[in-house]
């Protein structure tokens, strides 16, 4: 009896010490996930603004590129970045609205895809002490967002989109050598476009060719413009243009027609029916400006001492098929450090 009872006590003190061990355990393994949890909770959460002009294939791989820049600062959707973005439609009165909205959203960074949406949070911004980082803005100093494009100064900095315009008409003449005269299409109310026509006029012009001129207020006057300027010019240079870009379509149907090539300044452009361009990658462009906004946020950059980036050097882009419904010669030279469009 005595035995069966020393075996029942040990058996008790067993059963109370396995029982403390595991809750000894359970403690640990709950204050680990209490560790855990706190330290995701307690993980610098970021809010950036985007505010894009419009929907067309350019402006649309920004954002996407804009998105991976962030990405790449460490700054990831789903986990420490909420992205408020809104799209205007290319509607003025929208983009002044949506400005306002993420203004009252305490965005940390603002971005504005494009320059009248830039010029929108701009205006909004009134204090002046949201940063605000520009995404395909053509010339920032001219468009009155910075003091210098070297040293922006105050609250904006960010990256432009300028073609490298020149050399697009240098490479429309040596493929097309017999031309004597390009038109010039674009939308009269974009202030970047006016600037790229300028620059692409005085190389028309060094180059021995005539040029002709057709703004248009709106896409409706497109399709007509384009048959114009068949009648009148051998070629057709279109320039980093938000309204021409969303009418592009209408603009290649109609040269297809007329079999009249036109040169834009954006690959997007070329895929859809232009001939051949020299250009800047749109998503490289939203990877840089997704950088900057980052860089900015994250206290390792200031605006006002950021200057604008803009890209050296641009990347011949054909689109064969067209070159070749046209009937323009592609030479060697001319291909030897093209890409081709898909």
């Amino acid at each position: 009896m005595k035995n069966k009872g020393l075996l029942t006590a040990v058996a008790v003190i067993v059963i109370v010490l396995g029982g403390f061990a595991l809750f000894q355990g359970f403690q640990k393994d709950n204050k680990s996930a209490k560790t855990t949890t706190s330290t995701t909770s307690n993980q610098k959460q970021y809010t950036v603004g985007v505010l894009q002009l419009m929907s067309h294939p350019a402006l649309d791989q920004i954002y996407e590129g804009i998105k991976e820049g962030l990405a790449e600062e460490g700054l990831k959707e789903g986990e420490n970045l909420t992205i408020n973005f809104q799209n205007g439609q290319g509607d003025q009165s929208k983009l002044n609205t949506m400005s306002q909205q993420l203004v009252q959203d305490k965005s940390e960074v603002l971005i504005g895809i494009a320059t009248p949406a830039a010029q929108a949070l701009d205006n909004n911004v009134k204090k002046k002490d949201i940063p605000i980082v520009l995404g395909a803005v053509t010339d920032p100093e001219g468009a009155g967002l910075v003091a210098s494009n070297d040293a922006p100064g105050a609250n904006i900095t960010g990256v432009s989109d300028q073609p490298p315009v020149e050399e697009i008409i240098a490479l429309a003449k040596k493929m097309l050598p017999n031309a004597k005269k390009v038109g010039m299409l674009y939308a009269s109310s974009e202030a970047n476009s006016k600037f790229q026509v300028a620059k692409a006029s005085e190389k028309a012009k060094e180059l021995g060719m005539e040029v002709v001129n057709k703004p248009v207020a709106s896409t409706n006057e497109v399709a007509q413009t384009v048959q114009i300027l068949a009648n009148e010019v051998d070629f057709v240079f279109i320039p980093l243009d938000n309204t021409i870009a969303n009418a592009m379509e209408t603009v290649a149907q109609e040269a297809e027609k007329q079999k009249l090539p036109v040169f834009p300044s954006v690959e997007t452009m070329v895929q859809q029916g232009g001939v051949a361009t020299i250009g800047i990658s749109q998503k490289e462009l939203g990877v840089q400006t997704g950088k900057m906004a980052a860089q900015i946020v994250k206290g390792e950059a200031e605006p006002a001492t950021t200057p604008i980036f803009t890209f050296s050097k641009g990347e011949t882009i054909i689109n064969q098929k067209q070159a070749e419904a046209l009937e323009i010669h592609l030479s060697d030279e001319l291909t030897k450090d093209a890409r081709f469009t898909e």
